[in-house]
């Protein structure tokens, strides 16, 4: 299990309120901020993901964040372009992961592949 994940950001402010409006979405929440460093997370894994405005973004890394369910990977990918993100693949079924896998996958403010899924347990 990861304890959590810190990415570097060009801008962050405009990175901070990007993830407050777009992970909020999928219930997590910003619960810190140390400088230049925000942690974000869904209680009780509070700080499960952060940005850092000090170190430089590496693009190359997709993140995947559960959401409770379909509505909530749909809204994810609306809240996401509304907020700056570039679309790569919207809301759907992704049977190549799974018959039950519901995804979408957009690209943040910094180049990141983000992704939002539903995935029945």
């Amino acid at each position: 299990m990861i304890h959590h994940i810190v990415i570097g950001v060009k801008d962050y402010d405009a990175s901070r309120e990007f993830y407050k409006k777009v992970l909020a979405s999928i219930d997590y929440e910003l619960f810190a901020e140390y400088g230049n460093s925000a942690g974000f997370g869904s209680p009780p894994t509070v700080g499960a993901f952060w940005i850092n405005g000090d170190q430089e973004p590496s693009p190359q890394v997709h993140f995947g964040f559960r959401a409770k369910n379909q509505n909530a990977v749909d809204l994810f990918y609306k809240v996401a372009l509304e907020a700056g993100a570039k679309s790569e693949t919207p809301p759907g079924l992704c049977p190549e992961y799974h018959k039950d896998y519901y995804g979408a996958f957009v690209f943040d403010l910094d180049g990141y592949k983000i992704e939002a899924v539903h995935l029945p347990e």
